[in-house]
């Protein structure tokens, strides 16, 4: 479900850290991860004093075996991006990328999977009323950064956060290479409005499977059945129309990272790998730790 899912993300995009931060951030962030996944999970659900207990042991056992399951596979995909690292790539090979590590998210979902189900069957009409009110909140926030703005400061922060991201990796973009990042933004057909509409669709499917779930006396194989379809629904949109949104976005994200990539000088090449090889061995030494 949602939750897991944004659960697997949590960890595993720390675990994939060459678009976040600092190595020593990067430690510090996966080394806590339980602790914060449990932040995260409560703000959404509001947890019962008994329900705190197990969630936290179920967490620490799924950071227990990502650790030392799922980080060497991280650490494998950065080596291949580093050796990708000194040459011009293709859009197709930016979302090879990307679709490695989607699919150990995927793996980390089913590892979580019993746990979610038995934390489901337990939540009470309480919780969905928090959950609820939550997606209110963040939905608002959304509509505050995404769709309020102008079309041009939505464009501009899209720019930012792409320059930010980039310079982790590259260190300081220069004017040509931040004018081909704007140049791919300013072709995009990212849609604040209807990227807060399939949000709501998922939402509103998560609240619905919960409410044929949540507190009620079905066997657990339905429940897992039920669970999983809507798993199922929330990976692409049932409309086509909207899938094709969705695909454009991902295949745009493909091209502008390739886009720059492919404008980045030697120096900027051999920064980036050293960076990626700097996370390699930070992975290494999270994966040995116990």
């Amino acid at each position: 479900m949602t939750i897991a899912s944004r659960l697997g993300r949590i960890i595993g995009l720390l675990a994939l850290a060459a678009a976040l931060a600092a190595c020593s951030a990067i430690k510090l962030g996966y080394n806590n991860i339980d602790g914060l996944a449990y932040w995260w999970l409560d703000s959404y659900l509001d947890f019962t004093d008994e329900q705190e207990g197990r969630v936290r042991e179920d967490l620490d056992r799924l950071h227990a075996w990502h650790r030392t399951s799922e980080l060497p596979q991280f650490i494998a995909l950065l080596q291949a991006m580093e050796q990708a690292a000194p040459t011009d790539v293709t859009a197709a090979q930016a979302c090879n990328f990307i679709t490695q590590a989607q699919q150990r998210l995927e793996v980390l979902s089913e590892r979580a999977e019993p746990a979610v189900v038995t934390l489901v069957l337990g939540l009470t009409p309480e919780q969905l009323v928090h959950l609820e009110r939550k997606y209110e909140k963040v939905n608002e926030e959304f509509r505050k950064d995404w769709i309020r703005p102008t079309a041009s400061e939505i464009a501009e922060k899209r720019l930012d956060k792409f320059i930010e991201r980039s310079e982790m990796i590259y260190g300081k973009l220069d004017d040509t290479q931040r004018a081909v990042l704007r140049r791919q933004l300013q072709q995009s057909t990212f849609d604040g409005k209807r990227v807060l509409a399939e949000r709501q669709r998922r939402q509103r499917d998560t609240l619905q499977t919960l409410r044929k779930v949540a507190g009620q006396s079905i066997p657990l194989a339905e429940a897992r059945a039920l669970l999983r379809a809507y798993l199922d629904r929330q990976r692409l949109p049932a409309d086509p129309g909207d899938r094709a949104f969705q695909q454009s976005l991902i295949d745009e994200a493909c091209a502008n990272a390739a886009a720059l990539h492919n404008s980045t000088t030697a120096a900027q090449r051999e920064a980036g790998a050293r960076r990626l090889r700097a996370y390699q061995r930070d992975l290494r030494e999270l994966s040995a730790l116990k």
